[in-house]
């Protein structure tokens, strides 16, 4: 009988736990869509030059890492940075080619990396985002240009001018 009652008890338990990794599994699917929708969204108004939408999916308290060493601006610097594009509707459009996303183990925070087709050719982009009053904003955002290893040599001999400048600026 106590063999029996074992038996029922581990088969309860990993029924159980079964449930709950599937439950937790489903959760995190939905969540990397909700994600992944609010990802493209965010693209969809830069496109659109839709400075108000555009905004709303960051943080108030975030930050935006750029292409150039210079650019990593708070979310007021960046909005004040951005308006002159907003306002000539010439912005940026990215479209997401490849997306991973990944979970704090409380679900509250996620991180993401993600290929974009851009005017740049591939950027790739990654960030932070957290789920503020049931939505996800944007804690961080960087944007980086990818260089094929092929060609990297040609891509430092140019930007060395640029940048010798401002590794001495940036020592001092």
């Amino acid at each position: 009988m106590k063999k029996l009652t074992a038996a029922y008890t581990l088969i309860l338990f990993l029924v159980g736990f079964s449930l709950f990794s599937a439950q937790s599994k489903n959760t995190f699917e939905k969540e990397k869509t909700a994600i992944s929708t609010m990802l493209d969204a965010f693209n969809v108004a830069a496109a659109k030059a839709d400075y108000t939408e555009y905004f709303n999916f960051f943080a108030d308290e975030s930050t935006f890492i750029g292409t150039d060493a210079t650019e990593i601006w708070n979310k007021k610097e960046f909005m004040v940075w951005a308006k002159p594009y907003f306002d000539k509707k010439k912005t940026w459009n990215f479209k997401a080619l490849k997306r991973n996303i990944y979970f704090s183990k409380d679900g509250k925070l996620a991180w993401f990396d993600e290929l974009l087709d851009t005017q740049m050719k591939i950027c790739r982009g990654s960030g932070v985002v957290e789920k503020i009053n049931g939505s996800w904003k944007v804690k961080q955002y960087v944007l980086s240009v990818t260089v094929p290893n092929e060609v990297v040599d040609k891509v430092v001999v140019e930007k060395a001018l640029i940048e010798d400048a401002l590794i001495q600026k940036l020592k001092s």
